[in-house]
């Protein structure tokens, strides 16, 4: 079987055409693959399909590095956007839509000097504001109390095609990401567990970003997450609605005018290509 390793802003997948190999347990193929001792080295595996519907240009199939399987991920699907238009399956075209677990995305193509994709643009949806739909029984869309490990935290429940909370923190670079991370994932407030960003304010419309994924522990990066961070700085009164996210892997640029869509702007890089 033929892959394709590639990383957005630090958050790296294996990738497998579906238009041209087969898959049949995929959820043992993420687990495989994705151990970065044993495998190839992931944050999981997504799988790029042909469309099962008319005016879109492919679909975007994604596990997690333990073989669960999620509806969307942000620099997974630039990383799509690019893999498509590299190798010609958009038809050439720069502004295309793509299908997700999480419902549609618009992306748009940023060509580099050697006429393939260096950045993308994703429109990332509407966020989730609604507990019941994010899921979780704390008050979507405000910021509210949690207490985990005797601590008491302060954060926003937001959706993003998958459940997301946002916790700000003086020094993100101090802070216990992995022993708080590993346990609100797991929190009775969220029933279909939860990916956690840890966020420091830097200044006017700069932010630095850790984040925690379920089922993966910490990643890089996150476009869903940052997303999330976007929207609930926003909430807050941190931002305008227009930031730069500092994360381990690179920055991200986002928009959000409080009504529609979040836009997101990132890399898309091919580290290698190999046979498993």
């Amino acid at each position: 079987m033929r892959f394709v390793k590639m990383h957005g802003t630090g958050n790296d997948y294996v990738y497998v055409d579906l238009w041209e190999e087969n898959v049949p347990d995929p959820v043992a193929l993420a687990i495989e693959v994705s151990h970065r001792h044993f495998g190839i080295g992931s944050d999981g595996l997504i799988l790029v399909a042909p469309p099962d519907a008319e005016g879109f240009a492919g679909r975007m199939i994604m596990f997690n590095a333990d073989g669960s399987e999620s509806g969307m991920c942000g620099n997974g699907l630039r990383c799509v956007a690019k893999f498509l238009f590299d190798r010609g399956r958009s038809g050439g075209a720069t502004e295309f839509r793509l299908q997700t677990g999480a419902g549609a995305r618009g992306a748009r193509i940023h060509v580099g000097p050697d006429g393939k994709a260096e950045r993308v643009t994703l429109s990332m949806g509407q966020p989730i504001l609604e507990s019941g739909s994010i899921p979780t029984t704390l008050p979507g869309g405000q910021e509210c109390e949690i207490e985990v490990a005797g601590r008491i935290l302060r954060g926003t429940p937001v959706g993003m095609g998958n459940p997301h909370f946002v916790v700000f923190v003086d020094d993100v670079d101090a802070y216990p990401v992995q022993e708080i991370g590993s346990l609100l994932e797991v929190h009775p407030a969220f029933p279909r567990r939860v990916n956690i960003e840890f966020v420091q304010v830097v200044g006017q419309g700069h932010l630095r970003q850790r984040t925690w994924e379920r089922g993966s522990g910490e990643t890089w990066a996150c476009g869903t997450g940052a997303s999330a961070v976007c929207v609930a700085s926003r909430l807050r009164g941190v931002t305008d609605g227009e930031v730069e996210i500092d994360l381990l892997g690179g920055r991200l640029t986002l928009s959000w005018d409080g009504q529609g869509e979040v836009q997101m702007t990132g890399n898309a890089v091919e580290v290698f290509r190999g046979e498993i």
